[in-house]
């Protein structure tokens, strides 16, 4: 009695799935194994694009705006593919090109802000690359991996039916074996999702760190000073200051 009870758990397992399985179970489970190591890989890859301007943020607060000027600060930045530093350079060639061309058509403030805008998108829309294969990975991988378990059930009670003697033990093991690629569907599905959202809040925060440094350097280029935060509000200021509307 000992030893039927313990001949029966051996039948749930992977390799019984996969030696049962047919042509459309394999195809299943191969898509699941590809948008599995896509999301991996774009999850990765987006970290560690953050982590870089994350970095890059933290050494231009310490470097750009302690230089003499924007020029020197620039050179402060190292290499080009620094995110802040071509946000910088873009507003100084902005300005060039509204003294040069657009001095009377358009206002420097809008060109500037039209010109920072566009050089922050495109940031943003290589940090949203990939993003829409985990947002979709996220949300289909549970229902391919529930046509695996329905193609393999079928199949099951296909053979059950076929064998003329049912059992307990024969319907249990290839329905739970079937069941296997909803497991995996829900493997691939879940950290894709917590990726997806993950990435998601990390980017709008970079996002408010470019915002922030472009609003600064919008601020040079216009008037010839960063408008720092830092400062103490004076006191003569203060009470200069047109008194608060009180309500009625």
């Amino acid at each position: 009695m000992a030893s039927q009870t313990q001949d029966v758990p051996s039948q749930f397992d992977m390799f019984g799935f996969l030696h049962e399985a047919g042509g459309l179970s394999y195809a299943i489970l191969i898509v699941l194994v590809a948008m599995s190591l896509a999301c991996w890989f774009i999850t990765l890859t987006r970290i560690w694009d953050q982590r870089k301007i994350n970095k890059e943020y933290a050494e231009a607060r310490k470097k750009f705006w302690v230089s003499g000027n924007l020029h020197d600060g620039i050179a402060a930045l190292g290499g080009r593919e620094n995110v802040f530093r071509m946000l910088a350079e873009d507003g100084i060639r902005a300005k060039q090109y509204h003294q040069g061309h657009l001095t009377t058509e358009m206002p420097l403030n809008e060109w500037l802000a039209i010109a920072l805008q566009r050089s922050m998108e495109s940031v943003t829309a290589r940090l949203q690359m990939g993003l829409a294969i985990l947002a979709t990975t996220g949300s289909v991988s549970p229902f391919i991996g529930l046509l695996g378990t329905v193609w393999g059930i079928l199949n099951a009670l296909t053979r059950i039916s076929l064998s003329g003697q049912p059992s307990l033990d024969q319907i249990a093991g290839p329905i739970g074996e079937a069941l296997v690629m909803t497991a995996i569907g829900l493997f691939v599905a879940v950290p894709a999702v917590m990726g997806y959202n993950w990435l998601i809040r990390r980017n709008k925060a970079i996002q408010e760190q470019m915002r922030l440094f472009a609003a600064d350097v919008h601020s040079c280029l216009v008037g010839g000073a960063r408008f720092d935060t830092s400062t103490p509000v004076s006191r003569v200021a203060a009470t200069r200051a047109a008194p608060i509307a009180k309500s009625a």
